[in-house]
């Protein structure tokens, strides 16, 4: 098993401390800010030093790796992806148009230079066509995580044509890496043209870390579904090269952080190779952070990670980091590291999250807001605001930042067993994060507010409407590896368990207690709350199975072969049922689906005295589209006592359950360049109006949309 190093090495290194006395006295004559970053600086030394003296360490743990789980501190163990497929139902239809549309289109999107030549650059950077480098410094990331969506599309499909273009595009790829290693096309293709001031890492937001985070996230799906080593071993030279590049730390080196997929990307390949090195190399880069002394939110480095309880900053930037976090402790089982994730998650859920699952409220905001160390306030764009900052029509809620969201609640279930993350995951699947494509499978949001009135209340920059492209591509590929990978959300499994996640048509082949498991899924969730699990393989000893209870779901019911069981399943937990079971046993899952009226924490301002409509995980809105011919979007208020009916309707906007609310209309004077005025009597007129899912807004032409509705 690997063990920690972070406290011993720590202790190890208390004799580096000696080496930087000089250093500790002659802070002693600074300005009393100046001291505390320098002190930060030389006890964040004194720690990557001992952490670099710990390699023997790490190395002797990782002999009893073989016998140790897959993640020693984690409560839960992931499946792998192909251990599950969608057969039937929501996700099935969902995950369909992704494998069938959007990742092929976007393929040859990508492949074409229609908008920005992302495979172009690689073909460029390698000297097999002409050209400069033109597009965002991430663009290369945002390939990669294409890749990884046709992989995972290609392993489900077999799609020949497909697979041509992911052979191609990794040879293109290792064509492009220089020997060294080092692969960051816009720097390459500077470098070919003969630009002698092109070197890695000299902005630190040229997103090279993050693009090559990516590229080994892909390449270690790559070989697990292929055995194949090609792609591996590209990223595995490019970690080698960091692994170089940063041997020796430095605050300016540290900076290079940003956007960190590479946390992620570096455990991903720890496990995939078994080589301690990366594992080991993850952690000092974690631990580099602290060298910064002049840090700020937008990064969230101006506060040591081990101090940090609340979310800031850049939003994905932050969950980015606690994923990283999250994966570095499944790994080590640093208490340290442990520590202040629940308790930022928890701010994160209960006081910086959308009804929807999104995240990041701000376009731009400033952290830490209004503080009185106004020389610690960082600008910082697609932001966490303060807490209970949560507004609607300008709501940023970026498509990357609530898969991101999404990602971190799921390694917080893994690390805990603890329902209330999966609830997370299944809020944010549902509404924020699908909301970000449109049902055809082709046009795309960077996006996603809660509120669309037109016209808008000030300029902002994204549009309103779903496009094919923008010059910000992050979050469609974003979005697409998401759906192609749904599967590993679905179940999880322990020694002598397995978890139900998600529930949607679906069958899960995998093994447990050494010996086959398979279980079918049946459902037409999330329009229905019955679901039925059969059981068609399983081992001959007890085991259990475990059924995620949502937390909306009070009054859930269970029945096994038919008989219910003795004591009914508590809301926002895990059902256990344990038993010996045989093939052919069925478990029936009710869960109740009655729409409700929430209402928003007071703080949150822009949600005093309205209302949200939400039916199992699914959140509605009002669009204008459903509204009678000349009835305005905010004339429509919900009385406490609405009756909220439910229609199945198989028939929009690709098949869903829709809300019928009795509202009140109240058309008023236009308001003109007022502000303010006098309470007007409007005459109430009593219609019922139609909510649709969230996610499914803006399918039918442009159109006005509220999530939040007056309460009348």
């Amino acid at each position: 098993m690997v063990r920690s190093v972070w406290r011993p090495s720590l202790q190890r290194g208390l004799g580096n401390l000696q080496l930087l006395k000089v250093s500790r006295e002659m802070s002693v004559a600074a300005p009393t800010i100046q001291r505390q970053r320098l002190l930060r600086f030389v006890d964040a030394a004194a720690v990557v030093a001992a952490l670099l003296a710990a390699s023997a360490a790490v190395q002797a743990a990782e002999a009893a790796r073989d016998d140790a789980p897959a993640r020693p501190g984690a409560a839960v163990q992931p499946l792998p992806l192909d251990a599950v497929a969608w057969t039937d139902g929501f996700w099935a239809q969902r995950i369909g148009v992704c494998r069938d549309t959007s990742v092929p289109a976007m393929g040859r999107l990508m492949a074409s230079g229609e908008y920005k030549p992302f495979l172009g650059h690689f073909y460029i950077a390698a000297g097999l066509a002409e050209g400069d480098y033109h597009g965002a410094q991430w663009n290369d990331g945002d390939y990669y995580k294409w890749l990884e969506a046709a992989i995972a599309t290609v392993a489900a499909t077999g799609d020949e044509n497909l697979q041509a273009q992911i052979d191609e595009s990794i040879r293109v790829i290792a064509a492009a890496q220089r020997s060294d290693g080092y692969i960051h096309t816009p720097v390459l293709i500077r470098q070919r043209h003969g630009d002698l001031a092109a070197a890695p890492f000299q902005d630190r937001f040229a997103f090279e870390m993050y693009n090559m985070g990516h590229l080994m996230t892909t390449a270690c799906l790559h070989h697990q579904l292929t055995g194949r080593t090609d792609l591996l071993t590209v990223a595995e030279q490019a970690a080698d090269f960091l692994q170089e590049a940063f041997r020796n730390p430095s605050p300016q080196l540290a900076r290079n952080s940003v956007c960190p997929a590479h946390y992620m990307g570096l455990v991903e390949l720890y496990r995939t190779t078994g080589k301690p090195q990366y594992l080991q190399f993850a952690q000092q880069l974690i631990a580099m952070r602290d060298l910064i002394a002049d840090g700020g939110d937008d990064n969230q480095d101006r506060v040591p990670l081990r101090q940090q309880s609340e979310v800031v900053g850049h939003a994905v930037r932050a969950n980015y980091l606690y994923c990283g976090v999250a994966d570095l402790f499944a790994e080590t089982q640093d208490a340290e590291l442990f520590a202040p994730l629940a308790p930022l998650w928890k701010n994160w859920a209960t006081k910086k999250m959308y009804v929807t699952g999104g995240c990041g409220a701000l376009y731009d905001g400033a952290s830490p807001d209004g503080s009185p160390r106004q020389d610690q306030i960082t600008r910082v764009h697609q932001a966490y605001g303060r807490n209970y900052q949560l507004p609607q029509i300008t709501a940023h809620n970026e498509t990357c930042a609530n898969i991101a969201g999404a990602m971190w609640s799921w390694r917080m279930f893994l690390l805990t067993g603890e329902a209330k993350y999966v609830d997370a995951v299944e809020l944010a699947l549902y509404n924020s994060v699908l909301s970000g494509v449109s049902l055809a499978g082709t046009d795309y949001f960077y996006t996603n507010p809660l509120r669309v009135v037109d016209p808008l209340p000030t300029e902002l920059r994204f549009p309103r409407t779903r496009q094919p492209f923008f010059t910000s591509f992050c979050c469609p590929p974003n979005l697409l590896r998401t759906l192609a990978r749904l599967g590993e959300y679905a179940y999880a499994r322990t020694d002598d368990a397995v978890w139900v996640n998600l529930y949607g048509g679906s069958r899960l082949e995998t093994e447990l207690l050494g010996q086959p498991l398979k279980l079918s899924q049946e459902t037409e969730y999330p329009w229905d709350g019955a679901v039925r699990i059969t059981v068609e393989a399983c081992p001959a000893k007890e085991f259990a199975v475990r059924l995620r209870i949502p937390a909306w779901a009070a009054g859930a019911s269970v029945a096994i072969n038919g008989e219910r069981t003795a004591h009914p399943p508590d809301a926002g937990s895990y059902c256990e049922l344990r038993r010996k079971w045989r093939p052919g046993d069925q478990i029936e899952l009710t869960l109740p689906m009655k729409p409700q009226l929430l209402q928003a924490h007071p703080l949150v301002e822009e949600a005093t005295n309205q209302v949200a409509v939400q039916r199992g995980p699914v959140v509605y809105c009002l669009e204008s589209t459903d509204l009678p011919d000349g009835v305005a979007i905010d004339s429509v208020a919900i009385p406490r006592n609405a009756t909220l009916t439910v229609k199945r309707e198989p028939e929009l906007l690709g098949g869903m359950a829709t809300v019928t609310a009795s509202a009140v209309v109240r058309q008023t004077p236009p308001w003109d360049d007022a502000l303010y005025r006098a309470l007007d009597e409007a005459v109430a007129q009593e219609i019922d109006v139609r909510l649709i899912p969230y996610y499914a807004w803006g399918n039918r032409g442009q159109s006005e949309m509220t999530v939040w509705i007056p309460l009348d």
